[in-house]
């Protein structure tokens, strides 16, 4: 299936989960998760399923000023 992460196209199992978005940009903690803009705790990121179409956010925080 087709998502967007972080603005970018991905191909992913159409079993696929959090996680392998996670996985799929090597993205490393801290961050937070949303999907069509609805936060994902870190404790569902094994569970919840994605879709064709959705949209994953993966946000590291920026510090600094």
């Amino acid at each position: 299936m087709h998502l967007t992460i972080n603005q970018q196209t991905h191909q992913l199992p159409a079993d696929a989960k959090v996680s392998d978005a996670i996985h799929a940009i090597d993205a490393r903690p801290p961050f937070a998760v949303a999907v069509n803009t609805v936060f994902v705790p870190k404790t569902q990121y094994n569970q919840h399923r994605l879709h064709h179409g959705d949209r994953v956010e993966i946000i590291s925080p920026v510090t600094g000023g």
